[in-house]
């Protein structure tokens, strides 16, 4: 038995004394009403209405259930606005500032119809760790070792000019391989990659090739970066997706598999599983997750 109905069927009734006008105030038909006040009677062992031909009159017992019957309707309704207003509040969730504006109003198109409502946050990687451990956001897509990650972007090296090789060896750039004359070449890396798993492997695999320390540096920002390798012949360390982005020329790097490592955290593990699940392949695309690669763990 669906208690709420037959309840609103008993209050119907009981407003109109009859069975006919209630059913129509409930917009339900005679014999709907009906079926829900029997129900309710016989949940409740006892009978509600003195029926006649004409009319239907509350018996004492019926007195008595009115009010409780109130309530449980006015219950319900209260849980249904409640359920209404909790869809529509908007989960904070921190993402990577490089995401484009496209992409990101494509992960909150998608959302809203998974009544998933995002207010999104763009923030570096650090910043985006201590907005979730502070709870000053609902969730947020974190940068983690790709060994363990949801997500994993690749990550090569970004220039002007299109190389002739279908990769780009770090080794190349290496002093002695140029005229002492020659300004030695840079690699950039931008904030999104000051974390462990991206700088430290690029910046020890640059002291294995015999790279001076200042050719791996570290930029105040992406447009710091991307400026210091559009005025020049230095790299960029990036996603496919920001080259282009960038109109630059993009290949993987030669010596090793760089990557970038994304997981969703949260307060509450099912809120983070439920959104991941829910966005996975808006989230990749604006991770710069290729189309078909998905997550980057079972």
């Amino acid at each position: 038995m669906d208690l709420v109905a037959a309840c609103r069927a008993f209050l119907a009734v009981s407003g109109q004394g009859s069975f006919t006008a209630g059913a129509a105030m409930a917009r339900i038909p005679q014999s709907v009403a009906s079926r829900r006040v029997a129900a309710l009677e016989e949940h409740l062992g006892g009978r509600v209405f003195a029926r006649s031909s004409r009319t239907v009159r509350l018996t004492p017992f019926g007195r008595d259930m009115l009010p409780w019957a109130r309530r449980v309707v006015d219950a319900a309704d209260a849980m249904a606005l409640d359920a209404a207003r909790a869809r529509l509040r908007p989960m904070r969730l921190a993402v990577p500032a490089v995401c484009s504006t496209l992409a990101l109003a494509r992960l909150a198109a998608a959302g809203r119809d998974e009544q998933v409502h995002l207010d999104l946050l763009a923030a570096g990687p650090v910043e985006r760790a201590e907005l979730v451990r502070a709870e000053q956001v609902g969730a947020a897509l974190v940068a983690v070792p790709p060994g363990g990650a949801a997500w994993q972007v690749p990550v090569g090296v970004a220039m002007v000019a299109e190389p002739s090789r279908s990769a780009v060896h770090v080794e190349s750039l290496r002093a002695g391989r140029v005229a002492r004359a020659t300004r030695r070449r840079r690699i950039w890396v931008q904030p999104e990659d000051d974390v462990a798993h991206v700088r430290d492997e690029l910046t020890r695999l640059g002291a294995a090739v015999g790279l001076q320390p200042a050719q791996v540096a570290t930029a105040a920002s992406l447009v710091a970066a991307a400026s210091e390798v559009l005025s020049s012949d230095d790299l960029l360390a990036c996603s496919r997706t920001q080259s282009a982005e960038l109109g630059l020329h993009w290949r993987p790097i030669g010596e090793i598999d760089l990557r970038r490592g994304y997981d969703l955290a949260a307060g509450s593990r099912e809120d983070a599983a439920a959104v991941g699940q829910l966005l996975e392949a808006e989230i990749g695309r604006c991770l710069g997750v290729a189309d078909g690669q998905g997550r980057g763990r079972s």
